[in-house]
Order: structure tokens, then C-alpha cells, then sequence
């Protein structure tokens, strides 16, 4: 069955995923509503998103839905499970979601460093111009603006003379 996936959103009573999608045969837009079952305030929310989207059931339907679009529906019924308001929900998810240039990333765990290495692989490919783009250049030669005299570095000027 091929269709496309055109939203998806989350339903907190009854906790279900909601899919809409168009059907390519017919045209017709849809909705599917997928319920989330055995998900507590505890849950892990990327393995319950893994888990939704290789289900037999609904695996077809989720192929154009990102694992980390899942991952962020889930993390909002967590929320609201846990009692916090939507905005502190997407506050949360803001903050897990983007990279602190100041963060030590040397500090945390490896489960933690996979996560915000795998943030920092999608903002690259997000970023990446590939060949295919409408404002891909080839070679590109930038002169940066030097405001202050460059300062020698002591090693350098030393070897020069050696050779």
C-alpha cells in the first residue's frame, strides 16, 4: 500500500499516535489512529517509538515519519504524564534537542553522547549543500578580513631555518 505521510500529532486520552496520510491509488486523505499501550511517566521514549515504528501493524504507514519525530511525540506524553504543562514539555525537548557549544561533551555517559551525536549528524546533513542544490557552488575561495598584524608563533619561524 502506498501512501504519504502528510501529519502527525498525538493524542493524550486515550494516548494514541495519529497518522494523516494520502493514499496514492485513491488520493484521498486519511487519518490512522495508532494506540499507545503499556507506556508509563517511566517509559523510554526512543524505544517505544522504535517499537511503533517496526510494528508489522503500522510499519507501511510510518516509513516517511522520522524515529526522532516519534521519539519527540512520545516525549510529550511523558510530559503530560508526568504532569507538566506544554511548555515545559517543549522547553525540555528544546533543551535535549540542541547542542550547548559550551556542554563538555567528554562528561557524559555514552548513551548521552550517542544522542547528541546523532543531533549533530541530522543538523549536518540538514546543512550540507550537496551537488543536487540550487546554490551549490563548486570551490569556493573566501578572503577573511584580518582587522590586527597576525602574530608569529615562535615554533615556526625557528625550523625554517633548520632546513
Amino acid at each position: 500500500m502506498m501512501c504519504t505521510a502528510k501529519k502527525c500529532g498525538i493524542r493524550f486520552q486515550p494516548p494514541a499516535i495519529i497518522l494523516i496520510y494520502e493514499n496514492e491509488m485513491k488520493g484521498k486523505s486519511r487519518q490512522r489512529i495508532m494506540p499507545v499501550r503499556n507506556f508509563s511517566k517511566f517509559s523510554d521514549c526512543s524505544r517505544a517509538a522504535e517499537q511503533l515504528k517496526n510494528n508489522p501493524r503500522h510499519k507501511s504507514y510510518l516509513e516517511q515519519v522520522s524515529l526522532r519525530q516519534l521519539e519527540k511525540l512520545f516525549s510529550f506524553l511523558r510530559g503530560y504524564l508526568l504532569g507538566q504543562s506544554l511548555a515545559e514539555t517543549m522547553e525540555q525537548i528544546r533543551r535535549e534537542t540542541t547542542i550547548d557549544p559550551e556542554e563538555d561533551l567528554n562528561k557524559l555517559d555514552d548513551k548521552e553522547l550517542a544522542k547528541k551525536k546523532s543531533i549533530m549528524d541530522e543538523l549536518f546533513e540538514k546543512n550540507q549543500k550537496k551537488k543536487d542544490d540550487p546554490n551549490f557552488v563548486y570551490d569556493i575561495e573566501v578572503e577573511f578580513p584580518q582587522d590586527e598584524q597576525l602574530q608569529s608563533c615562535g615554533w615556526d619561524t625557528e625550523s625554517a631555518d633548520e632546513f
